[in-house]
């Protein structure tokens, strides 16, 4: 059983994925991408064939050395890293070409200032391997992930002790309550690969925040799942130029509304009435991209954003059934659409409150 690793980097000008750049924190980037590239390769791995699988996708650089970089790895570890060049085509077109290259069981997505805690991985790898020899791997890993916020030094686990059975296969009926900040994040899945191909899933180019797409749509098709109690994936968050900078995503709310839409349209959620908690936990997830979008609308402040903010409701509602609507639009999603004298600044409130509690951009 092989895994996969992906990892990208988003630089500013060209939204190039690749292996290191001199843009953005490259030093620590550079020591922890490579001592993990170094440490995966050279791992002793049983049974033969079990050994993980490194892509690495140049998406276009030409304003650093990410391609010889890329090249470099590949040639030292043959058996073991993979090195893709491509035209620009931005982090979903990384994530597709990443896709369609892998030959691994499992598929896992690694941003270039993030890293995975070794230990942990270890673990994981080893059980999906004892899992997968007796014919039991699931189509959904699940592990914890840690926000590493560079701004004061502190970190914030997301775990998920109380919503998910622990070191056992499990479906849907099975799962428990999300709080608000437990949803389901690139970084705490590893989907099987042939999951991310049923799903027929392509990622829309030059668009940033497709990272929900990637949880999100494959969803349907997850028909076994296993937690474990792991803080493997460590998320580096604070950098003035990260996509998830709110002035970062109020520049780029455009491309914020065309994942909205694109996960409007990309399932039938009515089509999962008989699916009770996985249809809930959707619609969540869809009311919780509703909101977002609301928010940095409202932040704009512009009436063109305003504009925006009702034809986003509108294409809701023309494109989902008037239950999925009203699901949306009278729950979560529509807290942040208040129709009420200063609704807008209570909205804004309520945002700059979680904001301070979760610390999430």
């Amino acid at each position: 059983m092989s895994g996969v690793f992906f990892v990208r980097r988003l630089l500013i000008e060209k939204g190039a994925i690749i292996l290191c750049s001199r843009n953005s924190s490259p030093l620590p980037f550079r020591a922890t991408t490579r001592r993990h590239i170094c440490a995966t390769a050279s791992r002793p791995c049983s049974p033969p064939g079990s050994r993980p699988e490194i892509i690495l996708v140049d998406d276009g650089s030409t304003k650093d050395d990410t391609p010889a970089i890329c090249d470099e790895y590949a040639a030292k570890y043959p058996t073991i890293v993979k090195a893709i060049h491509q035209e620009n085509g931005g982090h979903g077109e990384g994530v597709n070409q990443g896709i369609r290259n892998a030959t691994g069981l499992y598929y896992k997505v690694v941003d270039s200032d993030d890293w995975l805690d070794e230990a942990a991985l270890r673990t994981v790898l080893a059980k999906l391997n004892t899992l997968t020899a007796r014919g039991t791997a699931p189509d959904l890993m699940i592990c914890n992930y840690v926000y590493e916020h560079v701004e004061d030094n502190t970190s914030h686990t997301v775990r998920y002790t109380n919503v998910f059975p622990q070191n056992r296969l499990f479906n849907w009926t099975h799962v428990g309550h999300f709080r608000p900040d437990q949803n389901l994040l690139m970084h705490s899945v590893m989907y099987r690969t042939q999951v991310l191909r049923d799903c027929g899933m392509v990622l829309p180019k030059h668009t940033f925040y497709v990272d929900n797409i990637f949880v999100y749509q494959p969803l349907p098709f997850v028909k076994s799942m296993y937690y474990m109690d792991l803080d493997l994936y460590r998320y580096f968050i604070g950098r003035a130029d990260q996509s998830v900078n709110e002035s970062v995503m109020v520049k780029r709310v455009d491309q914020q509304l065309r994942v909205t839409r694109h996960m409007i349209d990309c399932q039938d959620l009515d089509a999962l009435k008989g699916q009770k908690k996985l249809r809930s936990y959707m619609l969540h997830y869809l009311s919780m991209m509703m909101a977002i979008s609301d928010i940095f609308l409202l932040l704009d402040g512009s009436a063109a954003a305003k504009q925006k903010e009702n034809e986003l409701w509108a294409y809701l509602k023309a494109h989902t059934s008037a239950g999925v609507y009203r699901s949306i639009r009278y729950g979560f999603g529509g807290v942040t659409n208040l129709k009420i004298p200063k609704g807008d600044k209570l909205v804004l409130g309520g945002y700059r409150l979680a904001q301070r509690i979760f610390k999430f951009n």
